[in-house]
């Protein structure tokens, strides 16, 4: 039995219809209610909707990426309380509508994080790239964050002050459009529409964590699952947090959802099969501590869903992402893992044995140049990661077939 191929879309304003995601071979669409304003309740009737829209092209809605959490959750604000509720009435209604899985992150303040969109490959493609030193010199020259030089290795520094001393103003632009605007603004993260500031914007939603560390913005996530996941097990829904992307401390801010002891600390915090996680092999990977074999292992029975792709670690902490079978992750050995897995809950009568699994990003090529995609989510370039990974899944279970 292999996985459950899924595709991130981002609603009918997607420019990749549900048309085109069923001939691609697609069996359930993981997406979210972009259109209603984080931190409000999802009502039903737009649930059923979305869900609708979805079935009448035979899909299913396997997984809501993202039901957004507010940034006065992770930090503790006022309105946490009121908050919660209007998240527990969501999951209430997906339940309602048999909506089981949610993917969800508590980064504080900033998503997934590249400085560079385009980074070209001989061949012509283009993929995503994190440079630290660049990241870096973001944090000194351009939000002229207090203590950002005594938060990085000495090294990474004098090559972020090299680089940041010589910055255009194209250069910074740059940065600004990639690491705020294009990243984070079509997701459900900083909002910049209108703004002629955004990186005012930016420091503004930092100030607001002043004091958080890593013990803290901990208590945080626990008091929230405390409050979430007892009204999600009545509803028959199940969470799966996000790894941090990249998983590395940035901006002065905690990160608590980057190693095997962050994710062992979650899964403690509430014992629950609806406290689980998404297995992203893409964030995990680019953190070099991260034995990525040994984390599925141990927590193979709390993998709710997963994200399928590759990397290439450089010195320093860079990365880029190198598409879907080749690269850092041994993918031969987490489909087989992963296959044995659902096997395993399968055996135990387990009603999730099935693992959602969608193709993670994708490299930009042939068309997909035409299109003003999202970053990291083309066509053609994700196509081509579901077709290697169909494939590989394909002989994997052929060979234990035969075994």
């Amino acid at each position: 039995m292999s996985l459950e191929k899924t595709w991130r879309w981002f609603g009918p304003g997607d420019l990749i219809t549900l048309d085109e995601l069923r001939q691609i071979g697609v069996e359930g669409i993981v997406t979210s209610l972009h259109h209603i304003p984080k931190g409000r309740s999802w009502p039903v009737d737009e649930i059923l909707k979305a869900k609708q829209l979805i079935e009448e092209k035979g899909m299913r809605w396997s997984v809501v990426e993202s039901l957004p959490v507010s940034e006065e959750i992770k930090y503790a604000g006022e309105e946490r309380d009121q908050l919660i509720d209007n998240y527990i009435e969501s999951i209430r209604n997906l339940g309602a509508c048999g909506i089981d899985t949610v993917c969800y992150n508590f980064m504080p303040v900033i998503d997934w994080i590249r400085t560079d969109l385009h980074y070209k490959f001989p061949d012509g493609t283009e993929s995503l790239y994190f440079s630290l030193a660049e990241f870096v010199a973001f944090e000194i020259f351009i939000l002229n964050r207090e203590g950002a030089r005594d938060d990085y290795p000495d090294h990474v520094v004098e090559k972020a002050v090299a680089f940041g001393e010589k910055m255009t103003e194209k250069q910074r632009n740059e940065l600004v459009d990639t690491i705020i605007v294009k990243t984070q603004g079509f997701i459900d993260g900083i909002k910049v529409d209108g703004e002629i500031d955004p990186v005012r914007i930016f420091q503004n939603l930092l100030a607001l964590y002043d004091g958080v560390d890593q013990t803290v913005l901990r208590e945080n996530l626990k008091y929230f699952l405390e409050q979430i996941i007892p009204e999600a097990e009545k509803a028959g829904v199940r969470f799966a947090i996000h790894p941090d992307d990249p998983p590395m401390p940035v901006l002065g801010l905690p990160r608590i959802v980057s190693t095997a002891d962050d994710i062992r600390w979650i899964m403690n915090a509430v014992d629950s099969l609806s406290n689980g996680f998404t297995f992203c092999t893409g964030s995990l990977s680019v953190n070099p501590v991260n034995d990525l074999p040994g984390i599925l292992k141990e927590f193979s029975d709390k993998v709710q869903f997963v994200h399928l792709r590759n990397t290439h670690l450089e010195a320093n902490r860079n990365f880029y992402e190198s598409g879907h079978i080749s690269g850092r992750v041994d993918m031969y050995q987490i489909l087989k893992s992963l296959l044995g897995e659902q096997n395993s809950r399968k055996a135990h009568s387990r009603t999730d044995y099935r693992l959602p699994m969608r193709v993670d990003h994708g490299l930009r090529m042939l068309s997909d140049f035409n299109h003003d995609y999202n970053p990291g989510y083309p066509l053609i370039g994700r196509m081509k990661g579901f077709a290697e990974l169909r494939g590989l899944e394909y002989g994997i279970i052929r060979m234990l077939e035969q075994a």
